[in-house]
């Protein structure tokens, strides 16, 4: 959580930097990347979030008052109580990509109006340099402590921040070559073509985050991606089937409720080691964030059993 807040700073940190100084020297193009990072900020936001629930809900259903006499419903209500959670981060993730949306197609349209009108084209001033130069420089830093911390902590949430702030800072990279590309040959019109592919950057991931969290809010996954986490957590030894098995987005992150059948006679030390290989082998092989396992006994082996 530490990193992700550290993110979120310097994210927040970069758009404002680069919003005034867009505004100063008179770049669109500084002005679009600025917009770009909002996104950031977002996407740290909803991994924090994220992070959050994941480490609380189940207890917040036991608090409830959750009855382990029935496992089948136990998971039901736990599966309710997560939902009910997600559901605001969700919405609150839908409308972020609307305004995204908003956002780009302003910055496109306001580089099509400069290209079209030249009366409009300028080249922009030395000064928005130094901005996209911070932006560039701040987000290397960030992907790079990110994509160390998540190695060292094999921490699913930082690797696909990690993911974001490279990403991020490419676009800055290019931001600061276009707006040094038009002070060094002069070019007017580079400035507004360079903002209309950020804006592109902007829409694209304002479209994705829309889609995604429309899907979210009905609380949809991959059935094909749940078959595969099923037939991995079949072949554990000890594990004798699976009954039921649900995964759940929450922003970049998954995380899985799986109900296995075990031995009759396992003792509780046992289950609880095989639970914690389950988690520990989801997390690792496919970077589930959090595995809750509800082992139950196998109807055959207490037919078994009591034959004996």
């Amino acid at each position: 959580m530490r990193h992700l807040g550290l993110n979120l700073v310097a994210y927040l940190s970069i758009s404002v930097i680069e919003y005034v100084l867009a505004e100063m020297s008179q770049s669109q193009t500084l002005r679009a990347d600025a917009f770009n990072n909002l996104s950031g900020i977002v996407s740290s936001l909803l991994l924090m979030l994220g992070l959050h629930i994941a480490r609380d809900t189940d207890d917040d259903a036991f608090d409830r008052g959750i009855s382990m006499t029935n496992q089948g419903q136990t998971m039901g209500t736990m599966q309710r109580v997560r939902f009910t959670r997600f559901r605001a981060e969700t919405i609150f993730t839908l409308v972020t990509g609307i305004i995204m949306i908003g956002i780009s197609l302003q910055v496109i349209y306001s580089g099509i109006r400069g290209l079209i009108n030249p009366n409009t084209r300028v080249v922009p001033q030395p000064v928005a340099l130094i901005g996209a130069a911070i932006a560039s420089v701040i987000m290397l830093i960030v992907w790079y402590l990110n994509r160390q911390a998540g190695r060292k902590l094999k921490n699913a949430a930082l690797t696909a921040s990690a993911q974001d702030s490279l990403s991020d800072a490419f676009t800055s990279i290019g931001t600061f070559v276009s707006i040094g590309g038009a002070l060094l040959f002069n070019l007017s019109w580079l400035d507004g073509a360079a903002s209309i592919v950020v804006g592109l950057f902007i829409l694209f991931a304002g479209l994705k985050i829309f889609l995604d969290s429309s899907l979210n809010l009905a609380d949809y996954f991959d059935p094909r991606m749940e078959a595969t986490y099923r037939d991995a957590i079949e072949d554990v030894d000890g594990v004798r089937g699976v009954g039921e098995l649900k995964a759940h987005y929450n922003g970049n992150l998954v995380t899985l409720d799986v109900m296995i059948y075990v031995d009759a006679e396992m003792n509780i030390l046992d289950s609880y080691g095989l639970s914690e290989r389950i988690e520990r082998l989801m997390r690792h092989r496919y970077g589930i964030t959090d595995t809750d396992v509800a082992a139950v006994p196998d109807p055959a082996t207490i037919h078994k059993h009591k034959k004996h």
